[in-house]
């Protein structure tokens, strides 16, 4: 059986060590609380005896395709609330751990949960531990369960998360359902090209070979596209995507991220939806953080990593320096046109003298949300006749430009 050293405080705050057998983790921490200890550090004796293949646990038996890789949002949101709920109900913190971990039914959850917890019980804090594993828990969500231990309030940042999180989702999962028919739309434009183009027109080329005629303008373009596609479409396709390649990894860079976030943002009808979207999440971030009790500039420093456009997380950065130096938070928001139109900052501005900003946040965060998922039923409404009309439209051209030499061949036969 497996050996256990432990580093434990007494009831009286004395440090205690010691040993102990278990046949695993979670039994060997059973022991110790049974002690009346409060575990500091819990870690496997060297030399101690390893499991063999038979006693691997939930391991054996993963394998690919029986769950999920990865940590997938639903399962966070569910860690994130359960975790919340077991800490206000007083269950002690490294019990609450056990429970997640022993109650996690997808077993890519039990393994991270696992982690999580024996990270904390050696001794690491939460948030620490979390920011090991940047792949699950993003740099968002670190910062506020590191807000909340350093308040003493850590279930109830924690519940905040998961609201937030579910809002969240919900607004993404608008915008990607708004987004799915005019991109299946486009899909089928392009399809719908590139069959014309291979396998139409170089019929109907055959048709005019046999004729001295000069084409009309439009048809020699026609023609000329189709033969650039059906005997370069491999090199054309190559190219394309080593130049995505490229563009993707100049994006990745800091001037190349800036430059395409800028551009984006002065997109006539792009821009103000990308920008009122970052002021939803900003907004409501900041004003969850300071409903849980963390202070301001703390929130601050929080809430813009929620953003997402790094222009204007720089706009914001000069503003949370404004508060540092003393001035108010709606004056200092001011100076960033681009994210906080006029009649926001005069509502934060008086939010802020009569102290309820942070439910004036919220209560501006559920407005612009609102506003923006009806600025999206309305963009979808407007993108799917245009995707039509711009599928006709090349149907069409092609169509008129290889008809038109029909009735010009006439004379010839004549």
């Amino acid at each position: 059986m497996p050996s256990f050293a432990y580093k434990a405080l007494q009831r009286d705050g004395a440090l205690v060590e010691g040993s102990l057998d278990a046949s695993n983790r979670q039994e060997a921490m059973r022991q110790v609380e049974t002690r009346g200890l409060k575990p500091i550090r819990l870690a496997e004796a060297r030399g101690a005896a390893k499991p063999g293949p038979a006693a691997t646990g939930p391991a054996i038996g993963f394998k690919i395709g029986s769950g999920p890789r990865k940590i997938t949002p639903r399962m966070l949101e569910n860690f994130t609330r359960l975790l919340s709920s077991l800490l206000a109900a007083g269950v002690p913190f490294s019990r609450a751990l056990v429970i997640l971990h022993r109650e996690a039914a997808e077993p890519v959850a039990k393994a991270k949960w696992k982690e999580i917890h024996d990270l904390v019980i050696d001794g690491m804090s939460l948030s620490n531990a979390m920011a090991k594993s940047p792949e699950t828990f993003p740099r968002v969500y670190v910062a506020m369960v590191e807000a909340g231990e350093t308040g003493g309030f850590l279930d109830v940042v924690l519940a905040q998360i998961a609201d937030f999180q579910a809002r969240e989702k919900e607004l993404t999962g608008k915008v990607m359902t708004a987004l799915m028919y005019p991109a299946i739309l486009l899909v089928l434009a392009i399809g719908v090209l590139i069959f014309l183009l291979v396998f139409f027109i170089p019929r109907f080329q055959l048709v005019f070979q046999g004729f001295n005629a000069e084409l009309p303008l439009i048809t020699q373009i026609i023609v000329g596209v189709s033969d650039l596609v059906r005997h370069y479409g491999l090199f054309l396709l190559a190219a394309l995507v080593i130049g995505f390649l490229s563009l993707r990894t100049w994006f990745a860079s800091a001037q190349g991220r800036r430059s395409w976030e800028g551009m984006i943002l002065r997109a006539p009808t792009v821009g103000p939806l990308i920008a009122q979207f970052a002021m939803a999440r900003f907004c409501r971030m900041l004003g969850t953080l300071l409903g849980a009790g963390v202070p301001l500039v703390n929130a601050l420093n929080v809430a813009r990593r929620s953003i997402g456009n790094q222009i204007l997380v720089d706009a914001v950065s000069e503003s949370i320096d404004r508060v540092k130096e003393g001035k108010a938070l709606g004056a200092s928001l001011a100076q960033n046109r681009a994210l906080f139109p006029g009649a926001v900052i005069e509502m934060i501005s008086v939010a802020e003298e009569s102290g309820k900003l942070d439910a004036e946040l919220l209560r501006i965060a559920g407005v612009t949300e609102s506003d923006l998922d009806r600025q999206l039923k309305a963009a979808v409404a407007l993108a799917e006749p245009l995707m039509l009309f711009l599928i006709a439209a090349l149907v069409g051209t092609i169509f008129i430009g290889m008809v038109i030499p029909i009735f010009s061949l006439q004379d010839h036969i004549k």
